[in-house]
């Protein structure tokens, strides 16, 4: 959520860096709509101090054995008209709240203006692997190889839904556990979250209202009775210290979770959505900071390198991109994306979005810290997704592939697979 306050004093600084973001807005109403409260707010607060001298003395006056009757009327008629005033202090505040509700987060300077086709590449490691044999897609080698079911996922969830086999799902749970030793080692605290949510996490983490409706609904619906299914872990994670006054020697905070997540996208029929590049359900770990905001830029860099080091000790081919200002989600200020080379597509595919909301997050979640100088601040919170496995699978069975068919296993797995090569039964 944006600050009222920054919007009232440089409403066309915050227009123009929205803009980069290819959303337009006019701030006029809700200034007008701030304008109002504020004068509302002063006259209830008169209202109400003289409901209190009246109030204080009626009891004299009638010690005196004088008439209060018209006393009486008079404090009912300003109980009235503070009751009034109350009602329309809270429509404004409603409509207010709703409309800061709607806009997105204010995009970071070095942000580009613009679409996906002003995203930046900033580094590319390793060599493209090249291939002396006929190479094969990582739906042909997860199936040949007896690592995925994509019929049978089908048939038990239907399109955009898959079942690990056998060694498959040894090598699914290789990886997770590849991913949570390295978090551990670099000191982040491990928290297995729910993965049924209340309303209120979607709003804090940003999704809501905004994407309301692309959640699995669990019960009570889109609403804020309901409960949904997480469709990452930074939305529990960023709602851990919802509502809490954090200690500012306790910054950063670093957590990481694992949970499935579930996308009401689905793969489709177009060849770079095969298999499991896209799907209602795919396994992540992901990464969150609580950060103080003078360490903002620090705790970023950290998470991008984290999710830079499992793409590396994999061994795998990828790009790092900065994301255009429209690019970027609608909560996020600052967005690189880690992304595998996948051979058979000849395309960069996401695995990693590390990301830094600054204060929109903590604004909703009322998540503070008192610093030195005793001022009540906001956290800064940060994410990075460390790693989604459903596209590490594709890019590690068509970069590490073979000719006979077989793949290698990537040396940071081995000894939780117990083999070094994926092999034809």
């Amino acid at each position: 959520m944006l600050d009222l306050k920054l919007i009232r004093e440089n409403p066309e600084k915050v227009k123009a860096a929205l803009a980069k973001r290819n959303y337009p807005v006019d701030f006029t109403e809700v200034i007008a709509w701030d304008d109002e409260r504020r004068a509302l707010i002063a006259y209830g607060d008169k209202l109400k101090n003289d409901r209190n001298v009246t109030s204080s003395q009626i009891p004299v006056m009638k010690k005196n054995g004088e008439d209060v009757t018209e006393a009486l009327a008079r404090m009912k008629k300003v109980s009235d008209e503070i009751a009034e005033t109350d009602k329309k202090l809270a429509d404004l505040k409603a409509k207010i709240q709703n409309f800061l509700d709607w806009l997105p987060n204010i995009p970071d300077d070095d942000v580009p203006a613009g679409g996906k086709e002003n995203n930046q590449v900033l580094k590319v490691w390793g060599e493209k692997p090249q291939f002396d044999f006929k190479a094969k897609d990582h739906v042909e080698l997860c199936t040949t190889l007896g690592l995925i079911d994509y019929e049978r996922g089908i048939k038990l969830s239907g399109a955009g839904s898959w079942v690990y086999t056998g060694v498959g799902a040894r090598l699914e749970w290789a990886i997770l556990n590849f991913f949570i030793r390295e978090h551990i080692k670099d000191g982040y605290t491990f928290l297995l979250v729910p993965h049924m949510l209340n309303h209120k996490c979607g709003y804090v983490a940003g999704q809501f209202p905004k994407f309301l409706e692309e959640d699995y609904w669990i019960d009570g619906g889109p609403s804020e009775d309901g409960r949904f299914l997480l469709p990452t872990a930074e939305t529990a994670l960023v709602n851990f210290h919802r509502d809490e006054l954090l200690k500012e020697s306790e910054l950063p905070k670093k957590y990481f979770a694992y949970t499935p997540c579930f996308r009401r996208e689905a793969g489709s029929t177009r060849v770079e959505e095969r298999g499991m590049v896209r799907g209602h359900q795919f396994n992540k770990v992901e990464m969150v900071q609580y950060a103080h905001p003078d360490h903002s830029m620090e705790a970023f860099n950290e998470l991008v390198g984290k999710a830079e080091s499992l793409v590396q000790k994999l061994g795998l081919h990828y790009r790092l991109s900065r994301l255009a200002a429209e690019d970027c989600s609608h909560s996020m200020a600052r967005t690189y994306d880690i992304e595998v080379w996948i051979p058979s597509m000849n395309i960069y595919k996401e695995v990693s979005s590390a990301s830094n909301a600054n204060d929109y997050q903590a604004r909703r979640g009322n998540v503070r810290f008192k610093d030195e100088a005793g001022r009540t601040r906001y956290v800064h919170t940060l994410n990075a997704s460390g790693l989604a496995t459903s596209r590490i699978i594709p890019a590690i069975v068509e970069q590490y592939q073979q000719s006979d068919g077989s793949v290698v296993v990537p040396e940071v797995l081995r000894a939780d697979m117990g083999m070094d090569v994926l092999k034809k039964n």
